[in-house]
């Protein structure tokens, strides 16, 4: 034991305990025999820095962690990091820009390996930070989604998906960021609210009959349009359907179609369809027959105009970006009569009617997101969401809070295909490689004369294997010739032109694709991947019908339609469970990635390892300012994890988000309490400074001490209760329940209740019982604050083991007496009653009252005999015998009995009398007030959210105060 600082310093015991544990591999799963239990955590971006986000899910994740590990389980959390393409890419690049450089200055290769220069010098800043949180990840085992071993997991999947058809190459619309030049997800798509204008315009019919009426925000993506859909029921259009109206500028017929997509509610009831340029469109358009191929597509990489397949785009508009192409369409359409002007409400007359516009941008180009009709690698998501629906439905994995469940299935059982290619450097490259197919006469299918590098760009053959070597192998199969590797098309297209043989090729070039794969591809595989799979557990092969190794699958660029999925394995196949290790017990995450990791998590699980990846989902909330407001950075709101914990310790604020997380529900920030948090372990800290004054130290068996005194079985008691709840509300992933059952035991029945009771018989019992409880205390408490706790672990006794890996309480009270526990329980009502009425009626601290008694039972009169001077000091009264004489006296009831305390000379009771009616009156004139407003609809229904549960807040706070004002004036009598 040594003796404990005066002062309570988090900065001075974090570092040496997290170095201390990490040192000794305390972290490591090491616990042969013990039941495994195990937890990944979601791998934060290799660029990225602890936000409040990772604050809340990494503390939850470190809380669940500690709590399995004393209770005997061989924990294992394991951690990691994602590569961020696009971040990654991006961070890198500005470094280059910095010095004059570009990417496309250096080879591949050669960016690639600065890339892995950043990571290596820069990219661990994040796993420092979750240090400072306190987390006991296996650090022996961090993962990095680019490392050997996950590398090879992510090519094996992506080949087994294509061999079972359930991956493959197509034609569709995606979120393109122009920007980067690459395809992103919705998650990295920002939907802003900016204030735009809205068209209407006339399309006239084919034989110049009349016109029909649409509108639109983009009026630019008309020189692409490719149909005006109506509603079936509009009986407006029902003679028109079927007809073609010709489109203004370019002169291209299309039809007018019949689909439910138009709403005969909005405007005319008419909608333009761009099938290229609108995800919405796309639909309609294939609803109407049109092929992916045969959409228009006016736009570049760049987000320019280009020219359509039909050559119908004026030369004047090619090459102008959409904003320069909207003005000069909307000349055109004006000068040429097509332009139906809006009229104000002041009768004025303009080219368009004002509105405001949800406009998706890039989170981290800026730019506007354009959906653009381009080729890409598509996972088959609803045959993959099939087992994943069912596990849920069935209960294999558990949805807490359950209300997910009903987003869950709404989005699973309508799950579009997943675009898991991007036109980056950096990341998994796509282990495909193509080539030229073969003619009719099997001869390498490119004409010399004539040709250029573009004739089979969109006709190829397609080599999709592990490794280079492989889909070699798989090509000399196929062609049956010598293979070259090139680079490109073009590349490939020269190689071929240096060895003709009567107007033939007699070598074939086989190229890489240059795309590399989405993230959430490689980290939907996190749960097994990060266990060795596939080196040490290899999984069956799962060829489809027709499809194997060395052999070709042929592709279309212009593909429609997926092949069918060949079921890997029969019903009821077994995978190994990875040491124990797979399922996961439970993930943790926000909920705003259950569709991008965590359903994905499941359905490549499911897949690959005949099984769910983890048996719970715990969804947690979004960490918001203290007005509600989502934190973000352009409204200057956010909060950093790493200042809290240099004000206040990370003890202070893993409480803080321990306690404020309620299933699912958003958590506003509240740095109050976060001080509030640390004023609580230096309440601990004081209580154990406390204990080592007067002899008590750590105890010397897990089993409660004997207890005779009241006070101590009382203790024990409210202890055993205090460690069950916290059991239970772990066990039902109720964090703040188990922080506050925690903390209210620590803070009212140990340190403000029974240290006081016992401050004047410290005898060999009662040490040993404090101490027993104060051990208690520490390990329960240790998931939440865990520094602290170490600290005043090794504080109290000399220890042969460290509290991480102590032993958690499984104590029994039922020996102990339940009379013992209602006495002291009693007591405590009896001195709080007491101290209220002291405080409300404005006596002075120092003063002590007389105590009389009336209508005392026997019980009441021999629990008064026994604990007279601990009410004594503990109330500041003196228990006097008779009835009080005279008015004004206090009273309070504790059960049977009423007990009176004389304050005639006391204090002034007319100007008591006065104050408190005084009082009264105000509190309830501010509750009616209140009130008023909050029974006011338009109060309630214009004022902003916070505003009103602020209101509602300060409402009841008014009602109790009102309460209490009465129950006081009720006192004097």
């Amino acid at each position: 034991m040594t003796e404990l600082p005066k002062t309570f310093d988090p900065a001075a015991i974090e570092q040496r305990w997290y170095s201390h544990w990490e040192e000794k591999g305390l972290f490591r799963p090491d616990r042969p025999g013990a039941e495994p239990w195990t937890i990944v955590n979601p791998p934060p971006n290799v660029t990225g820095s602890l936000h409040i986000g990772h604050a809340l899910d990494n503390t939850l994740q470190d809380i669940l962690t500690r709590h399995a590990r004393l209770k005997g389980k061989d924990a294992m959390w394991v951690v990691g990091t994602d590569h961020a393409g696009i971040a990654t890419q991006m961070v890198v690049e500005r470094q280059l820009n910095a010095a004059g450089q570009k990417r496309t200055d250096f080879t591949r290769d050669e960016f690639l390996d600065k890339v892995w220069t950043w990571k290596a010098e820069s990219g661990g800043q994040i796993t420092r930070q979750l240090r400072r949180l306190g987390c006991s990840m296996d650090w022996s085992n961090e993962r990095f989604t680019m490392d050997e071993g996950f590398s090879k997991a992510v090519l094996k999947v992506f080949v087994e998906l294509h061999r079972q058809g359930l991956l493959y190459r197509d034609k569709r619309l995606v979120n393109w960021d122009p920007g980067l030049g690459t395809a992103i997800s919705d998650l990295e798509v920002e939907t802003r609210e900016i204030k735009g204008q809205f068209w209407h315009l006339r399309y006239p019919l084919e034989d110049g009959s009349g016109f029909i009426e649409v509108a639109t925000t983009r009026p630019e993506t008309m020189l692409a349009d490719m149909a005006v859909a109506v509603n079936p029921a509009d009986e407006r259009y029902t003679a028109l359907v079927g007809r073609n109206v010709r489109l203004p500028i370019t002169g291209r017929l299309i039809p007018i179609v019949a689909d439910e997509h138009a709403d005969p509610a909005l405007g005319s009831g008419a909608v333009k369809i761009t099938p290229g340029h609108d995800f919405n469109d796309f639909e309609v358009g294939r609803r109407a027959g049109m092929k992916a191929g045969e959409m228009l597509n006016m736009l570049d990489a760049k987000a320019n105009v280009v020219q359509t397949a039909d050559g119908l785009i004026p030369p004047a508009l090619i090459g102008l970006s959409t904003a320069d192409a909207r003005k000069a369409v909307v000349a055109r359409l004006k000068a040429d009569g097509f332009l139906i002007p809006h009229i104000d409400k002041n009768g004025a007359e303009h080219d368009a009617e004002p509105r405001t516009i949800q406009t998706p941008y890039g989170d981290r180009s800026g730019v506007v997101i354009e959906p653009w009709l381009t080729d890409q690698w598509y996972v088959d998501a609803k045959t993959l969401a099939a087992p994943a629906i069912e596990a849920v439905q069935t209960g294999a994995i558990r949805l807490v809070p359950k209300t997910w469940e009903k987003t869950f299935f709404n989005w699973m059982e309508n799950i579009q295909p997943w675009c898991v290619s991007r036109q980056l450097w950096w990341g998994h490259r796509i282990p495909a490689w193509f080539g030229p197919r073969l003619d009719a006469e099997g001869k390498i299918g490119i004409e010399i004369k004539g040709a250029d590098a573009t004739n089979f760009q969109g006709n190829y053959a397609v080599f999709v294997e592990e490794t280079e070597a492989q889909a070699l192998d798989a090509a000399r199969a196929y062609y049956g010739a010598e293979i070259v590797i090139g680079k490109s098309p073009e590349d490939a297209f020269d190689e071929m032109l240096m060895a003709p043989s009567e107007g033939r090729s007699t070598r074939a070039v086989i190229w890489q694709d240059g795309d590399v794969l989405d993230t959430w591809f490689s980290s939907a595989l996190w749960p097994f991947a990060t266990l060795g799979w596939p080196e040490d557990h290899p999984s069956p092969s799962g060829e489809g019908p027709g499809v194997g190794r060395g052999r070709l699958t042929e592709t279309m660029a212009s593909a429609e339609t997926p092949h069918p999925n060949p079921s890997p394995e029969g019903e009821g196949h077994a995978m190994p469970r990875l040491g124990g290790r797979y399922p996961n017990d439970v993930l943790i995450s926000g909920f705003d990635i259950l569709f991008f990791w965590d359903a994905r998590m499941m359905m490549q699980g499911l897949h690959f390892m005949h099984d769910v990846p983890f048996r719970t989902l715990y969804l947690h909330g979004l960490v918001r300012a203290a007005d509600g407001a989502k934190m973000s950075k352009s409204k200057g709101n956010t909060v950093d994890p790493l200042g809290l914990i240099d004000r206040y310790g990370a003890d202070a604020l893993r409480f803080f988000m321990a306690a404020m997380e309620s299933q699912g529900r958003d958590i506003k920030m509240d740095e109050k309490r976060v001080e509030g948090y640390r004023n609580f372990a230096t309440k601990l800290w004081n209580a154990c400074r406390f204990a080592q004054a007067n002899g008590i130290g750590g105890s010397s068996t897990p089993e409660p001490p004997v207890a005779t005194h009241a006070v101590n079985q009382w203790i024990v008691a409210e202890c055993v209760r205090t460690v069950q709840a916290v059991d239970l509300a772990l066990g039902e992933y109720r964090f703040d329940a188990a922080a506050n059952a925690i903390y209210q035991f620590v803070w009212s029945r140990f340190c403000d209740w029974y240290l006081e009771l016992i401050k004047t018989r410290i005898d060999d019992e009662t040490k040993a019982v404090a101490g027993w409880v104060l051990d208690q205390i520490l390990v329960v408490l240790h998931p939440f604050m865990p520094f602290v706790t170490e600290e005043l672990w090794h504080g109290l006794a000399a220890r042969d083991h460290d509290l991480i890996v102590a032993r958690w309480p499984m104590p029994d009270a039922r020996a102990l007496d339940p009379e013992a526990e209602r006495e002291i329980d009693w007591l405590i009502r009896l001195v709080s009653e007491v101290r209220t009425a002291r405080t409300e009626l404005n006596v002075p601290p120092g003063s002590r009252l007389p105590l009389h008694v009336r209508d005392a039972g026997e019980l009441t009169t021999l629990r008064l005999s026994r604990q007279q001077s601990v009410l004594a000091r503990l109330a500041r009264v003196d228990l006097t015998a008779g009835d009080a004489t005279g008015g004004g006296a206090a009273q309070v009831v504790v059960d049977e009995a009423t007990f009176v305390l004389p304050l005639a000379g006391v204090i002034d009771l007319d100007a008591e009398r006065t104050r408190l009616t005084r009082a009264i009156a105000a509190a309830e004139k501010e509750r009616d007030a209140l009130g008023g407003r909050l029974s006011n609809p338009s109060f309630v229904e214009r004022a902003k959210p916070e505003a009103v549960e602020k209101a509602k807040a300060d409402h009841a706070d008014k009602m109790a105060e009102a309460a209490r004002l009465h129950a006081a004036l009720g006192r004097l009598g």
